[in-house]
């Protein structure tokens, strides 16, 4: 905590460098990220490549950020078809780091590739590509569907039964890892949130933090609330 504020780690992403070394490997973050979690009260955290036991200490809870696809790896597979590209450089930076926080029982709250990262970690597994496996197209980011909570969930707590959601993805979790149940489905059934059971994780297929604050466009809820609810549980859960 500083000044009563929880200290939020944020997985960085990474921009393509060259084999040559003409451009370096640079750690990004879209600024979506750190704006709703200083919105909401707290300070964001960047994360680098090393330091994985550090960072878990000093900070008080992690957002495993959304990115490229989910290396098959995790989950025992060869990758599928050519439009499946993992960053295999995320990887062995962002499951040590996961680990750390899982060791240490901090909130973890997971988006999109940070949603499925988790997922395979924990046991489950993904749809590779879902147009090839299930003719579903869900990469559409500007398009904005319906889909239905769970009585119980936070997510239904929050925004009731039924609201809409952006789209940028086309893997999805398959089969849900022991120890999570599902929070919220698309109309075809795809998992779009899960909680654990006992554990303080849960999070989101669709990106909430591009809905809400300057990127809020009223097409959907304001997520602005949601973060607010992980960053007072943070809170809370190191008051105990």
């Amino acid at each position: 905590m500083l000044n009563n504020k929880p200290i939020i780690c944020i997985s960085t992403d990474s921009d393509n460098c060259t084999n040559d070394g003409s451009k370096p490997r640079q750690l990004i973050s879209p600024a979506a990220y750190s704006r709703v979690i200083a919105e909401a009260c707290a300070v964001p955290f960047l994360t680098t490549e090393q330091c994985a036991e550090e960072m878990a200490e000093i900070c008080d809870a992690l957002v495993l950020s959304g990115g490229d696809d989910v290396c098959p790896c995790l989950y025992n597979e060869e990758i599928l078809n050519d439009t499946v590209k993992p960053d295999p450089a995320r990887t062995e930076y962002e499951v040590p780091l996961t680990k750390a926080f899982l060791a240490k029982g901090k909130p973890i709250l997971t988006i999109c590739r940070g949603f499925q990262l988790m997922n395979c970690m924990m046991g489950g597994n993904l749809y590779q590509d879902l147009v090839e496996q299930l003719g579903y197209v869900h990469m559409n980011g500007n398009i904005r569907h319906d889909i239905f909570a769970e009585e119980g969930s936070r997510l239904h707590r929050i925004f009731g039964k039924q609201f809409k959601v952006n789209s940028t993805h086309h893997q999805a979790i398959r089969e849900l890892a022991p120890g999570f149940h599902v929070t919220a489905r698309s109309i075809e059934g795809l998992i779009e949130g899960y909680e654990h059971d006992t554990l303080p994780i849960w999070g989101t297929q669709f990106h909430p933090e591009r809905l809400t604050s300057k990127l809020y466009d009223g097409r959907t809820p304001d997520f602005a609330p949601y973060f607010k609810d992980f960053v007072d549980f943070v809170r809370d859960y190191h008051a105990k």
